[in-house]
């Protein structure tokens, strides 16, 4: 092994290292009330190499929700996947939010926490929960196409879903995800109606 690839190896466990610190402490304590000097005390990584990794904290907050992002919605769509009917791949998605939901360590959305806290302030951090909402939005509108369902349903998911994130966080229970799913049943019952009248007005037309 030559000395370059060993120092990359090293920056790469060091980095893996400081990242998972940081996902304990931000997401556990809050993203300010959290130095470097809090993360160099549980990654062991020195504040020098912490500050050749991530120059700024924010840096690292940004790190830390896209690794947390790939994650999340990996699990995500690997218990939906274990579904086959359509509607019932859509109701699969409060399902696993309840799951979330009932992990000892859940204190709410890790986007929507470091958003509140860092929304206005830093540019990079509302990117990277712009683009974790967008993405999730646009899986569930995946959903409801396969399903065969109106797509104005996408919007009205999407929002069941982070209402019940938010009230979860806030409760500290699993309930809203079955609230939730109860909701989207209502919802993709109409949506059936709805996709059924408008193929009987197209045959009739």
């Amino acid at each position: 092994m030559d000395r370059t690839t060993a120092r990359d190896q090293a920056l790469a466990r060091a980095r893996e290292q400081a990242l998972d610190a940081a996902e304990e402490l931000f997401y556990g304590r809050g993203v300010q009330s959290v130095g470097m000097d809090d993360i160099r005390g549980a990654s062991g990584v020195s504040l020098k190499r912490l500050y050749q990794l991530f120059p700024a904290k924010d840096r690292l907050v940004e790190a830390y929700l896209e690794r947390r992002d790939l994650r999340w919605r990996g699990r995500l769509a690997e218990h939906v996947d274990r579904h086959e009917q359509p509607e019932e791949r859509i109701l699969a998605v409060f399902e696993w939010l309840g799951l979330w939901f009932a992990e000892p360590g859940f204190r709410g959305c890790a986007w929507i926490n470091a958003y509140g806290e860092l929304g206005t302030t830093s540019p990079g951090v509302t990117d990277r929960v712009t683009a974790h909402k967008e993405a999730f939005r646009d899986y569930l509108g995946g959903l409801v196409s396969d399903a065969g369902l109106p797509s104005v349903l996408t919007g009205r998911l999407f929002l069941l879903a982070e209402g019940a994130m938010v009230t979860a966080g806030i409760t500290r229970s699993a309930e809203p995800a079955g609230q939730a799913a109860d909701a989207a049943r209502v919802l993709l019952a109409a949506g059936r109606q709805d996709a059924a009248g408008g193929a009987r007005h197209g045959g009739r037309g």
